[in-house]
């Protein structure tokens, strides 16, 4: 099967945490990377973070020093920890991975909503 799941979303308060977890096949998570995107109501989607094979990681600006990204290869299975929330971080979190992202040669799992709070 080659499939993505997301789990871990819901309603925060401001100010809190909240771990996503993306479940994904083996073909999928081995390829070459994996990352997280969010899009809100009216807004593009957006790429959030990206972690490869090899352990590096790239962020968003505006999630920069708040949110980690990490993978448990024995798992199959990539983290994102979200801290020090706020309402613009309100948005469906999508998971996906490949070769290549944001290409033809990625996948997409279903996504969580993640709703913060004031």
């Amino acid at each position: 099967q080659v499939q993505l799941v997301e789990s871990g979303g819901g309603l925060v308060q401001a100010g809190g945490s909240l771990r996503l977890s993306c479940a994904a096949s083996p073909i999928i998570f081995s390829a070459n990377i994996m990352g997280w995107y969010r899009q809100a109501p009216g807004k593009q989607r957006e790429l959030v973070a990206t972690i490869t094979n090899g352990g590096t990681t790239t962020y968003a600006h505006s999630v920069k020093g708040r949110f980690t990204i990490s993978r448990d290869n024995a798992k199959n299975t990539v983290w994102l920890t979200m801290n020090s929330l706020t309402p613009e971080d309100t948005a469906v979190y999508y998971c996906s991975g490949g070769r290549v992202l944001g290409s033809s040669q990625s996948y997409w799992g279903q996504g969580t909503q993640v709703t913060v709070s004031s």
